[in-house]
């Protein structure tokens, strides 16, 4: 027997978006405990409303990866098999053909340690997140190298630098999913009024919060607020693996003050969410995906690309909302008390 776990949900916004992956204005869904986070989010998305074009969403990335571990006789004959494995990218491309309709190769990345050759295989998945279409791939791939390439044999299925659901260098750097970044430029008279701070106040927390906070703690290719908080919420309303918040909150944050205008952006290159797929056929889910415009006709991809674009730009109304709280003493707690307490007593 299932039972069904009801995780409070409210539509916030609406927010506007433009770009080369979504233009459109619309409200999006949360799912979450945390009740500061609904008008939160609604402030940044009022913010978008009052701002021509609204938040620019530019995708510059898409690929879901797996990694497979190879053992070898030895580090020469492992590299030996990497240099053989590039020269047949073309023949590696069609072998996943023929096991998928809608993966695609389109890179492979390897690392060598010892007598163990790690391969990073790079798909686009359609519109799907693609870890069970990356994974069967990877298998059908594995099995052609083993059969064909001389001197190694079986590790794993999954060497940990495709790195699912971890935190790590190689996620930030190359990125893994959807990778989106969003900007917006707020006018000095919106800062003051809506956000109630100043450019220079946001630019200065940021670089003293979001960068060198960071570093001192030890962050890894990533400098934000609060990403997650956006990005569960947000994963659990549109049916997304939840857990894949942990390399989607890997991300930075970017603020400049252009005298008294507010640039701010956010670069989150681990969005990993699909329209398509396991979770998303949960009547919820489904309706949530149609009412954002996430389940019409197009070419391959072409959702899951707009979902990824409203994420983001639903994780940069959060950002700079809370970004601006934080700049004055005592209006974050008043807030979370506040609402918390409303929250409980309705």
């Amino acid at each position: 027997m299932h039972a069904v776990a009801g995780v409070p949900m409210k539509w916030v916004g609406p927010l506007r978006i433009s770009g080369n992956a979504a233009t459109t204005e619309t409200a999006v869904p949360l799912a979450t405990y945390e009740a500061p986070l609904w008008p939160s989010v609604g402030r940044g998305a009022k913010v978008s409303m009052l701002v021509d074009g609204g938040i620019t969403a530019t995708l510059v990335d898409d690929r879901m990866t797996r990694s497979v571990l190879v053992e070898a006789d030895d580090a020469a004959t492992a590299h030996s098999a990497a240099l053989q494995i590039d020269a047949r990218f073309e023949e590696l491309r069609e072998t996943v053909r023929t096991c998928s309709s809608y993966a695609e190769l389109v890179g492979i990345r390897h690392e060598i340690a010892g007598n163990l050759l790690f391969v990073r295989w790079e798909f686009t998945t359609g519109d799907a997140s693609g870890h069970n279409m990356a994974t069967l791939a990877a298998e059908r791939l594995l099995d052609h190298l083993l059969w064909t390439i001389p001197g190694i044999s079986y590790g794993s299925i999954s060497g940990n630098y495709c790195s699912d659901k971890k935190a790590t260098a190689v996620n930030g750097i190359l990125g893994r999913g959807k990778n989106v970044v969003t900007e917006l430029l707020v006018p000095r008279a919106t800062v003051h009024d809506v956000l109630r701070t100043t450019a220079a106040s946001i630019v200065r927390l940021n670089l003293h919060k979001n960068l060198i906070g960071t570093v001192l703690a030890g962050g890894v290719r990533t400098a934000n607020a609060h990403y997650a908080n956006m990005l569960l919420a947000f994963y659990l309303a549109t049916g997304q693996d939840a857990a894949n918040i942990v390399e989607g909150s890997q991300g930075v944050t970017v603020a400049e003050d252009r005298d008294g205008d507010l640039y701010f952006s956010c670069t989150l290159p681990n969005l990993i969410v699909g329209t398509v797929g396991n979770g998303k056929s949960l009547p919820f889910v489904e309706a949530n995906l149609s009412r954002l415009g996430c389940l019409v006709d197009r070419e391959s991809g072409g959702n899951a690309r707009r979902l990824a674009a409203i994420a983001a730009a639903t994780v940069l109304c959060g950002e700079l909302s809370l970004l601006a709280a934080q700049t004055n003493p005592g209006e974050l707690m008043r807030a979370h008390i506040g609402l918390e307490r409303r929250s409980v007593g309705s």
